[in-house]
């Protein structure tokens, strides 16, 4: 096949041209242009503008290759375009919600597949229609995000606790909380490691509290990717404790996303509340004085401490109200 010779051409000028304005423009920005003071007269000299040029010059910059100077082979328009209107009437309904980029994307997936827009395309189109900011009603909106019954969705976390703890010694020490999606009924326990077996028998403690005090049955228990948890690609899950038990209770294991904690929020907020209430500033003088304060921590907060994320009553007051629907 010939070598079309005017390709070169047009390549060449391309490329003179850019090396050209790059001097020109390095020499406004270094203030020793012998003509130009503004880099805006540069760009009408040449009869460009801001954006066409910075684009050259930053890829040329970032690679120093000359190929970057280039023009680049364009996609069909219609890839450029916006979504349907239908699909963006979906993202707005739910970012109305209070739902994430991230939440709208996964909640889309099953229904839009392919035609589901990316967590940038979703940040788009929430910027266009003002959403790109959570309001205090959208706010609200994902504080009511909960579940419809007591014991539909359990939380499940571990939580390091500081080694000075126990005044005058240093040992590692750890709590596996397991919290009610829907009353935000909590039990704690304490252990000292957080090997599966020893998560395993700290959840059936809770699971055992939650059921016998409040009569709470778990349907669904969901934890992180943690391998005190198990795995969610795991083949063994009969010969992985923690899992194990789940299977033996009739239990559905759930995950959360990778890197995602947002997905188990309302456990993470309940550490956040207990550091504050029990353990900031406090050391205990044996282990067992932690057991028993934690103890009554957890009466306290399940039967006195109001919630703001169930309208500011308690979780046993949100169980009752729960158990008068029934």
């Amino acid at each position: 096949m010939p070598i079309n010779t005017n390709d070169f051409t047009v390549e060449r000028k391309y490329l003179d041209t850019y090396r050209f304005m790059i001097r020109e423009y390095e020499l406004i920005k270094q203030k020793s242009h012998p003509e130009y003071r503004f880099v805006e007269e540069l760009y009408r000299a040449w009869g460009t503008n801001r954006k066409s040029f910075l684009k050259y010059y930053n890829r040329f910059k970032q690679s120093g290759k000359d190929s970057d100077l280039l023009p680049r082979k364009r996609g069909p328009k219609y890839r450029t375009r916006r979504p349907f209107q239908f699909i963006e009437n979906q993202v707005i309904a739910l970012r109305q919600k209070g739902n994430s980029r991230y939440e709208i994307v996964k909640i889309l997936k099953p229904k839009l597949h392919k035609f589901t827009p990316s967590a940038s395309g979703v940040y788009n189109i929430s910027k266009r229609y003002g959403l790109n900011r959570l309001n205090h009603r959208m706010k609200e909106n994902k504080r009511k995000i909960i579940k419809e019954r007591m014991g539909q969705l359990g939380h499940i976390d571990c939580h390091h606790l500081g080694k000075a703890i126990i005044r005058g010694q240093s040992r590692k020490l750890y709590l596996v909380c397991l919290l009610d999606d829907h009353s935000r009924l909590a039990w704690a326990e304490v252990t000292e490691d957080v090997t599966s077996l020893t998560v395993m028998f700290a959840t059936m403690r809770c699971i055992n509290m939650l059921q016998s005090e409040y009569g709470i049955k778990f349907e669904e228990i969901i934890s992180d990717n943690g391998p005190e948890f198990g795995q969610r690609q795991s083949q063994n899950k009969m010969n992985h404790p923690f899992e194990r038990m789940l299977i033996e209770l009739g239990i559905v294991h759930r995950y959360t996303q990778p890197y995602r904690p947002q997905t188990n929020g309302k456990v993470e907020r309940f550490w956040r509340t207990l550091k504050e209430d029990l353990i900031e500033e406090t050391d205990f003088d044996s282990i067992e004085e932690l057991h028993d304060e934690l103890f009554q921590y957890m009466l306290y907060y399940n039967h006195q401490r109001p919630h703001q994320g169930i309208g500011g009553i308690t979780p046993i007051e949100m169980a009752k109200k729960a158990n008068e629907k029934i």
